[in-house]
Parts: structure tokens; sequence; C-alpha cells
């Protein structure tokens, strides 16, 4: 029987899914919407401006939605369930980062399958108790979509793992991923049912649940939503093999802060955006941010941490005590070394076992000394891969111990059975050295419960004779592919991969000095006891609310359809210009000035033909044939190719390179609205800019009588990007005594004299009319870039100067929703046309009439 979560596949293609009874047999606390009848919502506009209520709450609430709920499920005798709080679920734990100011909501499923009947019942219990809201799963669905795509899929191309055969991951299973959405769009469900998207912000987390912010951003423009990967993220060459990969990566980007554990990851995912989304991203002030429809979506870099209280007080335990006691019997006179992992295929533990093998080979000393203690914690995944990673496992084992093993002394010993928390904690604190080698890893918390827990307390340092004065100690060998590695700077560091390698850490941290040893362990103990779960809760809840402060003040519209939703983000006074608007002031004005980009603006951007087809001509004869009219094409391009192009239009005025070289009509000659003394400058950027074209594949340089541009649009995005920086420097430098300006734009590094932009065209043409005796009543200027925006400034600059006439309307106009200081836009060069073609057509009714 089905969940009443449960959505349709084919309505959610369609992007026409309705929303679920409420599941509460009482409405919550806080409620964004009115329960219109019993058990169902009432509905809301997808589309446009986020229409939410200011609540008057003032209490921040924080909704926490994670695969699952932190909460331990366990059946009576009478069959009845019985629910607490699961204490080692990191979603409970990172409460202590927020305060006790801000009410915390979680949103999840839980472990055991409840029967419909009584779902209804158990939601209300653990709304009220626990704060809980469970999204209740029909264990069909949920199969395929957590041991189906998560683990088949998701899972092993995120720890680099190719599906180059069915054996290794499988082949993309679109069923598969329909279970995914539709998982992602129950767990959505349950967050709009309880969140006031004015005051809420909601915190998601890893990989299971990554098209979630779209759902939620399409619902509410203005929700405060983070996102939290926990696991690797690959490399651009590993991560474009999914089949899906635009919708996960636009799904990140609908929320407002992504979090990541290293660098790398983050890095990772940048690239991504970069090379299949065409998206840059810009460091300020320590924060990174990527621009995505006018919206910042911020970059956070901050490993997790544990939980030191839980921690601590495990150690505090009499049974930590007793079992630390029967270990330091069972291992007296050896050297304890510790690995803990799950035993899946990334964990490496067959790799460590050779290791240690080679180690015991190569060091015969060490043998009946050294003892390898391997806890192997059950898989969380299931299938082929886990049993094969089992039979190596204890095939190795077998085959050190009959080698290496005698009366008393098992060299390999292998604890397969799950272990209280307590009993680990106890190796932790008898082992001489913690051995984390496994080949791909999100983070691994294990060497922090290994630092702190060697850290031990009074009451162990007795039961293990030790001088409670002499500084503590501990060695770590750990895997250079696992998020924790780059935090822990005094560890060994070692390549899992290579035996040999690791066998001489081993071997490296059993011999190192114990005041060597000594400064390790206070090093690292340093950072974790300062890095816990609180710390990374609370910079990541500060780092969420200055990414939602603007949300008030800016105007959304929400674009596309189905996953490839999103948001723009926009200042309230940019709106879209309406064509009858503009035909209307047209129709009514008698001095118009017209300045027009072309690039970008009346052709697209990326067309392989750039020269302005017949229908562009037309539209700019008819514009410049009407009397009223000055019409100036304002471009970067050299004028040798303007003349070429624009050959058709005798009245058209036309601005070339920026604006150095302008011309009034067909007939006048070329001048300049800049002196330049020399362009001598040119002999000393042109080598180095020929140096980079040659070594960065896919570069040209375009040659301008007034300066150099070179174009990366065509080269790798990452080392495209990266050269012009370089470039940028390094042309910054040696031009730093010549009067040009160097530049960055759109795949692009230029260098031109300086005081040269399409500003001074607009201020030329102004004075032009001026000078015909025409005070402009009507001001059209529209571009699509960097360049542009010089235009529009100086237009807006003149409103309040003697250059226009007092009732003048302005059209400053950009191509695209973005961040610009034009007041209007139109969604591209097909809506510019459209627009010139409706102004075109007045002037031609009026010249039928005169």
């Amino acid at each position: 029987m089905m969940s009443r979560s449960y959505t349709n596949l084919f309505e959610l293609a369609s992007g026409d899914v309705p929303l679920p009874s409420s599941g509460f047999s009482r409405a919550p606390k806080k409620l964004s919407r009115v329960a219109t009848v019993p058990g169902v919502l009432s509905e809301l506009d997808d589309e446009g401006f986020s229409s939410d209520a200011p609540s008057s709450v003032v209490q921040e609430r924080m909704i926490i939605v994670g695969n699952q709920l932190p909460i331990r499920v366990e059946t009576r005798p009478d069959g009845s369930w019985a629910f607490s709080w699961d204490e080692d679920s990191l979603l409970l734990q990172l409460r202590d980062g927020l305060g006790e100011d801000v009410e915390i909501l979680y949103v999840g499923s839980l472990k055991e399958e409840i029967d419909p009947k009584d779902q209804d019942d158990v939601a209300q219990h653990l709304l009220e108790n626990f704060k809980c809201v469970p999204a209740f799963i029909p264990n069909e669905l949920f199969t395929k979509f957590y041991h189906g795509f998560c683990k088949q899929h998701l899972w092993p191309l995120f720890h680099y793992m190719l599906p180059l055969s069915p054996d290794l991951g499988g082949r993309f299973d679109r069923s598969l991923w329909q279970a995914y959405v539709s998982v992602n769009k129950i767990f959505a469900d349950k967050v709009m049912e309880v969140i006031s998207p004015d005051d809420d912000f909601v915190w998601v987390h890893d990989y299971h649940l990554m098209v979630l912010p779209t759902f939620l951003r399409k619902r509410f423009n203005r929700v405060k939503l983070g996102f939290f990967l926990h696991s690797p993220f690959p490399s651009s060459e590993i991560y474009r093999t999914l089949p899906i990969r635009d919708e996960l990566l636009r799904a990140f980007l609908n929320s407002d802060l992504i979090g990541f554990h290293t660098f790398d990851y983050a890095r990772h995912f940048l690239s991504c955006c970069s090379r299949m989304l065409g998206l840059s991203y810009q460091s300020k002030r320590g924060y990174i941010g990527l621009e995505y429809y006018g919206r910042t979506v911020s970059i956070k870099i901050l490993p997790v941490g544990i939980h030191l209280k839980q921690l601590r007080n495990v150690l505090d335990l009499p049974e930590t005590e007793s079992k630390v006691a029967e270990l330091r019997d069972k291992f007296r006179g050896q050297t304890v070394l510790l690995g803990v992992d799950d035993m899946d295929i990334f964990k490496g533990i067959s790799l460590k076992l050779l290791a240690f093998e080679n180690l015991l080979t190569q060091h015969p000393e060490k043998r009946g000394k050294v003892v390898l203690v391997q806890i192997a914690n059950p898989a969380r995944g299931r299938g082929r891969d886990v049993l094969e990673v089992q039979s190596e496992t204890h095939t190795t084992r077998e085959r050190i111990n009959r080698k290496f093993g005698r009366q008393g002394y098992e060299p390999v010993i292998l604890i397969d059975n799950p272990l209280q928390f307590y009993e680990r904690i106890a190796y932790y604190v008898v082992s001489e050295c913690c051995l984390v080698t496994a080949v791909r890893d999100g983070m691994n918390l294990i060497p922090y419960e290994y630092i702190i827990s060697r850290q031990s307390n009074t009451k162990l340092d007795e039961t293990l004779r030790l001088n409670p004065s002499i500084p503590k100690k501990s060695m770590l060998v750990v895997s250079e592919f696992i998020g924790c590695s780059p935090s822990l700077s005094g560890a060994i560091r070692v390549n899992p991969w290579n035996i040999d390698a690791v066998a001489e850490a081993m071997d490296s941290a059993l011999v190192v000095a114990e005041g060597e040893k000594q400064m390790r362990h206070e090093k690292h103990y340093r950072y974790v006891s300062t890095h816990d779960v609180a710390y990374w809760a609370r910079s990541f809840w500060q780092d969420l609310e200055r990414s939602c402060r603007d949300h008030v003040r800016r105007k959304c519209w929400g674009i596309g359809f189905g996953l490839g939703f999103r948001v723009i983000a926009l200042d309230p006074d940019f709106r879209k210009l309406s064509i009858e608007h503009i035909v209307s002031a047209y129709k009514r004005t008698k001095k118009r000035a017209i300045l027009l980009d072309y690039d970008g603006t009346m052709t697209q951007q990326n067309s392989i033909s750039t020269s302005p087809n017949s229908e562009v001509i037309g539209i700019v004869n008819s514009l410049c044939r009407d009397p009223r009219n000055v019409v100036f094409i304002v471009s970067g391009k050299d004028r040798v190719t303007l003349t070429d192009w624009f050959s058709p239009c005798e009245k058209l005025c036309v601005a070339a390179e920026h604006g150095y070289f302008l011309r009034e009509n067909k007939e006048a000659e070329w001048e300049t609205c800049v002196v330049v003394p020399d362009f001598s400058w040119k002999q000393i950027a042109e080598p180095v800019m020929r140096l980079y074209t040659e070594t960065t594949d896919g570069s040209t340089i375009e040659m301008k009588e007034t300066g150099l541009v070179w174009n990366y649009q065509y080269a790798d995005p990452d080392f495209g990007s990266c050269q012009a920086k370089e470039l940028l420097d390094h042309l910054e430098s040696v031009l730093a005594n010549e009067p040009v300006t160097v530049k960055s734009g759109q795949n692009i590094v230029e260098v031109k004299p300086q005081g040269i932009n399409k500003g001074i065209v607009a201020d030329r043409l102004l004075t032009i009319m001026q000078e015909r005796g025409m005070l402009p009543d009507f001001v059209l200027c529209v571009g699509d870039d960097r360049s542009d925006e010089d235009m529009f400034e100086a237009i807006t600059r003149a409103v309040a100067g003697p250059s226009l006439s007092p009732v003048a309307e302005i059209f400053a106009c950009t191509v695209g929703r973005k961040p610009s200081k034009a007041r209007y836009f139109l969604e591209d060069p097909t809506e510019i046309l459209r627009m010139l073609q409706g102004l075109a057509a007045v002037s031609e009714m009026h010249s039928l009439k005169t």
C-alpha cells in the first residue's frame, strides 16, 4: 500500500505535482499555510513572486533535513513503537552549535517501515515529543532510492568509481533516478507542511537529497536554504559521465550556501559549474561565491568535527574502564596498531592488511610484538561488492596469521561483529597508532575520536598505570584521499595504493621518538578539541545567515521547467521592458537617441556567423530613415569590419573599438574621440600575449588598431581561466608605466588606451543631437556585457544635465536577467530584435503618412 506522501512520477515530470495531505491530526505550531479542509493544505502559485506573508514569529527556527531522522525505533512486546533520540546521529549533535534560542525541527525518514494505518499517529507523536517530521516512504520506493540510485550510482561515482561494466556500479537506470526524484519530492512536501518561509532556515544534508533544493526554491523563491555534502565531490572528468549532471548541478545552485569538507571537493564542484554551466566564481573578503542568475551562491569549506561531550562521557563510563583493563592485559607486551573502517570497497582494508604483512616480512623483529586490530563495521550498503570485500579481508587475515602467527600471538585480529561505542573507545585508548587508509572517503572522523580518546582521563591513566604528569602521545597514519587529512598536519600521510609506502609509514610511526609523538598529539588535540561539531554547525549557521541577508530586498522570478528550474533575483527597480510601453513612448516623442550594441545584443554571442543578416539591416535602416532619430551602433569590433557589415546603412552612426573611432554616417570620415599619442606599448604587450597563445590551446589574439584582445573562449575553461589571470598580472606588470588599461572580460583579456569606453559614445551622441538643435526626449540604450555598463551609466548621469529634455523617457536595457546599471532587461537577442522591429514599424508608418 502506497504512503500518502507518494507522488506520481508522471505528474512530477510535468511539473504539476499536487501537495500531499498533512499527515498530522493537528496542525503543528508554525504552519505557513492554512488548512482550509481537514488534512488538505491550500495551494499557492508556484510561479512569479514569492507570496509568503511576513511572519510575526521572533524566535529563529532551523529545519534540518536528512535522509534519516536522529531517532531510534524499537518495537515493544505489545507491538507498539518506542522512540528515542539517536545520540550518535550528526543531525542531533549539531544542535549544540545553534544555540538554545534557535528552535530545531527535523525532517527525515525512519529506519523502520511504519504501517500506513499508524503513520498519522506516529507523525503526531514524533512532532509533539521530538519535533521531528517523518517522511514515510514505501519500502519498494525506498529500495530503489537508497539501495538503487544512491548506493549503486551516486555513491560509487562520487568516490571515483566509473560504471565501466555492470559489475562496477551498474549502468544508469532511469527508473532508479525517477525513484530518487520522487523521494526528494516527498521530503520537500514534508518541509513545505511546516516551513514559515520568511523566517525559517533550512539545512539539507548529503547526497541523498541533492534535488530537494530545487523543489523548495520553486515553491518559495526566497527560502533560506543551506546544503552540506558529506561525501567527496569528484573531479569534472568523473562527474561529467553522469547522465543527469546538469540537473544535479542546478539543484545544488538552488541553495544559498553549499558546504564541503575540503577545498578539493569545492574546487571540483566549481570546476564542474565552469565547464558545464559556464559559471565562474569570485573570492571576496575570504568568501567564495558563484553568481547564478542574480543570486550569489556561497561556498563553505569546513570539515565537520566530533561531539566532544558525548565522547568524554563515554570515556568516563565504568564499562570503558573495565574494557581498557581487559585489553591492557590481553595485549600486554605488544604494540597495538588499530584500524576502524566500514566493510566497503573504498575503505582499503585489504590494502592495509597487505601493508602490515609487508611490515612483518621486512622487519622480522616486530613479529610477536606488533598486532593489527582491525574493527570492521557492517557495510551501509549491500551487494556483491560488499561480499567480495568481506571474503578478501578474511582470506588475507587468515593467510597472514598462518604465515606469522604462533602460540599466543595472532598478528591480525579482525573484529567484524558490531561493537558498543565504549568498546571502540577502549581500543583507541590502548592503541599506539591508528591507521586510516581509505582509498576514498568524504571525511572520516575516526582519527578525531582516536586523538580525544588518547588524551584519556585520570581513571584511565590509573588503569593503564600511566603518570598523569607526562604529556599524552598518539600517532596517525592517514590516507591522502580522506577529508580529514588536510586538518591533521602532524599525521603521516600515505598513498594507500602504495603498499610499500604504507608499511614504511607503519614502521615510522612505531619508531618515532616519544617527544615527537607527544608534540604531534598536542597539535592534533588542540585542533580537534576546538573544531568540534558545535563549532562546525555554528560556523555554517552564521554563513547561512550572511548568505541570506539580501533576500528581503530582492525581486524574484522563477524560470525553467522541472529540475531545470532556477530563480532570478534582481533589484526591485529592475524589470522586464514592456514592448507595448516603449512603442507607446516612441510614438509620442519627436527627438530620439538610440544606442545599440551589436555582438550579443543583435546577434547571438556564440553564433558562428556574426555578420548582420537582412532582418537586422532592414530594422536599422528603418530606424535611420526616420528624421526624428539619431542611431548609433556601438561595438568593440574594428572599423574595417563594421564598415563592411553596415555598408547598406547610409545614415547610421557607427562607433568602433568601444568608441575610439566614430563616424556620423557612411559618407563621413572616421574621427577619434580620444587623443592617443602613440601605440608603442603594443610592441610590449603583443609578445606577451603571443607567449600565452602558444601555451594555451584554443586561444587567439585579436589585433585592433587601438588595442589587443586575448580570447580563450575555445580553450579548456579551467586552464584558460588560470592563464587569463596569469596574463592579466603579467600585462599589468610590464605595462605599469604605459597609458593603457588592462581588463578581463568574458573569456577575454583586453589592453586598450586609457579613457576609451562606450560611455564617451553616449556623451558624443547627446552632443551631436544638441548641435543639430535636437534635445532628446527619448533615449534607448541596449547592450549585453560589462563594456555596455559605461553607456548605461552615462545615460543615467545625463538625466540631471542640460543635454536631455526635462520630460525625456529613458530606456536603458540589458540582455538577460542579471545585475546591471540598466533599469530594464529583455531575455535574448530575439526579444531585442522584436522590440526594435516594433519601433521600426512605427517609423515606417510615419514615413508613409508624410
